[in-house]
């Protein structure tokens, strides 16, 4: 089986890290609002590569995230007079009905944001202390220029 590498922007031939095993990550929804037709694309894309995965007898670990709190989450609930928890869990009903409308296999796991919010700290606190992250203006953000293979996948100098 042979897949587009956008690094070398080649055909190249599938070779899992571990013969036998796919891991596969995909980033789910924001759930703020109910899915459009980028996130049925998303999920019928990645159903169609799960299946042909497994077809070709892999094992499949595929995890798809959830973003159940960020700002759009908070001001949408904001506006609604609701919970952002709440929110985000009618949001992610309406994911799971939409994609099982269209036959798409469940992850294996759905991990949310907000089971790992100690983790994000940590992760961009040690960004920070290692000069790969900036604070401005209440934000965090990312130092494009501390990592000079930044700008390599998608072909662009910064």
């Amino acid at each position: 089986m042979k897949i587009y590498n956008t690094f070398t922007r080649k055909k190249e031939a599938f070779e899992p890290l571990a013969p036998g095993h796919v891991r596969m990550y995909v980033c789910g929804i924001t759930a703020y609002d109910r899915c459009h037709i980028g996130h049925a694309r998303s999920a019928v894309v990645f159903d169609a590569v799960l299946r042909h995965l497994r077809h070709r007898g892999f094992e499949v670990n595929f995890i798809r995230n959830f973003t159940d709190i960020d700002d759009k989450i908070i001001n949408r609930a904001i506006e609604e007079k609701i919970s952002p928890e709440a929110l985000a869990e009618r949001e992610i009903k309406h994911f799971y009905q939409d994609t099982d409308a269209l036959g798409v296999l469940r992850a294996t796991k759905e991990p949310r944001a907000t089971e790992h919010i100690q983790e994000i700290i940590e992760l961009i606190e040690t960004l920070i202390d290692k000069g790969h992250a900036y604070a401005s203006g209440g934000d965090i953000y990312f130092s494009v220029r501390s990592f000079t293979g930044y700008g390599a996948l998608s072909g662009r100098n910064v």
